[in-house]
């Protein structure tokens, strides 16, 4: 039988790979279409991406959990399409953390993206259509802003806690990931366990950061 420990560590691994990429190709779009939008609806929706970043864990995980609930319309459709609850489930936990983890990935793409200079843009354009311009011109020159912005999305769902533990419960080898099972250590007084938790979750979040640094600091001396 797989040792408990590995078994959390890979599922949280997943979560977090999973999760990160479906903001890069969430947040990509959305960073590039805020940073052409003016006007009150696109300071909305930026304000709305932002959300996270101030609103307690336990608060957006509490209605993530009554949205995905099989009560609600999009939980109905949800089991509907693919016979089974959202809520509780690894799916649901991906959604969540998607939500939870958007402005850790929007808010540097967008500092990225907004990055490239204008005359490269213009000198591309004039041979390029403009969807050719953004993908082979503004997200190379904005590698930077991406890469700090997955980075940061990784670190911070591997660190989840309050929405993963609302909208997913504690489930072995389905929805209990590290922090979770870090936590019943503790109340468990099983403080080796505990401790062993907190220093892979240590040390993701080091490696993140420390990644994050170098990128900035080598741009930095290239620029």
């Amino acid at each position: 039988m797989q040792d408990p420990f590995w078994q959390e560590l890979f599922l949280t691994v997943r979560l977090a790979s999973t999760t990160t990429l479906l903001l890069l190709a969430i947040g990509l779009p959305m960073a590039h279409w805020l940073n052409q939008r003016r006007g009150p609806w696109a300071a909305a929706l930026e304000a709305l991406v932002g959300l996270p970043l101030v609103l307690p864990p336990t608060v957006l995980g509490f209605y993530l959990l009554i949205l995905f609930s099989p009560n609600h319309w999009l939980g109905s459709l949800w089991e509907g399409c693919f016979g089974r609850s959202l809520p509780f489930s690894f799916e649901g936990l991906v959604a969540g953390s998607v939500l939870y983890s958007l402005p850790f990935a929007v808010q540097p793409f967008q500092a990225g993206l907004r990055g490239v200079p204008g005359e490269v843009l213009d000198a591309a354009a004039l041979d390029a259509h403009p969807l050719q311009v953004f993908w082979h011109v503004r997200l190379p020159v904005a590698a930077r802003g991406i890469l700090t912005g997955a980075a940061l999305s990784f670190a911070h769902t591997v660190g989840e806690f309050g929405v993963v533990l609302m909208l997913g419960g504690n489930i072995p080898g389905q929805t209990r990931v590290a922090s979770v099972a870090l936590y019943d250590a503790v109340q468990s007084m099983d403080y080796e366990t505990a401790h062993r938790f907190a220093l892979v979750l240590l040390g993701f979040a080091l490696v993140a950061l420390t990644s994050v640094a170098l990128v900035q600091r080598r741009a930095g001396l290239l620029s």
